[in-house]
């Protein structure tokens, strides 16, 4: 792994492109909050869970809430395609909901690409070569995202991760970088359930 390059070089473009981007954003950011506000009826706008980072250290990722909070007669949330409202299809579509953890890229929970952070709940499952891809602070998007995104098994999101851990440099981060905008702009597997929801199937690919 590039020491200089991870912890100086990727570090300084991590800080100056999520400072640009959070400023040329904001009217846009503030506007979607608003939308949603309206849309939800709540000013709950804002979705915070913990996530592990770098060497599984917990974190707090931060993004917009794309659904509202609508139960059934027995008080449980109705299923995420029922909660999910045009104005969040719309900012999950183009990943617009990801924007606010470019703060926790500022604050140094994250990095602008390195493996996605998943569930807490994981942890106990890894295998000690798929625990590598903490090894790394975790990304906003990644090598696995470029290669399938939501669509891809866990197992096979871990081997790609791992990869990643082990050929980190500038050269693939632009590369991943690029591929991650022609996707965005091209809306190439993008699920509207939560992608990191533990289903059976998601779980027995991680034993």
């Amino acid at each position: 792994m590039n020491f200089f390059y991870t912890n100086f070089i990727k570090r300084f473009f991590d800080i100056l492109f999520s400072i640009i981007v959070l400023i040329i954003a904001s009217p846009f950011l503030l506007l979607s909050i608003f939308a949603l506000m309206i849309s939800n009826r709540s000013i709950k706008v804002l979705f915070f869970q913990l996530r592990p980072g770098f060497n599984e250290k917990i974190f707090k990722l931060v993004k917009i809430k794309t659904m509202n909070d609508k139960v059934d007669t027995d008080g449980k949330l109705l299923p995420d395609e029922e909660r999910m409202t045009k104005i969040g299809k719309f900012l999950r579509k183009y990943s617009i909901d990801e924007l606010p953890q470019l703060w926790n890229v500022l604050k140094g929970d994250m990095s602008l690409i390195g493996p996605r952070p998943l569930l807490v709940e994981y942890l106990p499952y890894y295998t000690l070569e798929q625990q590598r891809r903490h090894n790394v602070l975790p990304g906003i998007t990644g090598w696995a995202q470029i290669h399938g995104r939501n669509l891809l098994q866990f197992n096979e999101r871990f081997v790609l991760d791992v990869w990643y851990v082990d050929n980190i440099s500038i050269q693939l981060d632009l590369f991943i970088f690029y591929k991650t905008i022609i996707k965005i702009f091209k809306s190439e597997n993008v699920l509207m359930q939560d992608p990191n929801k533990i289903t059976d199937l998601n779980k027995n690919s991680i034993y």
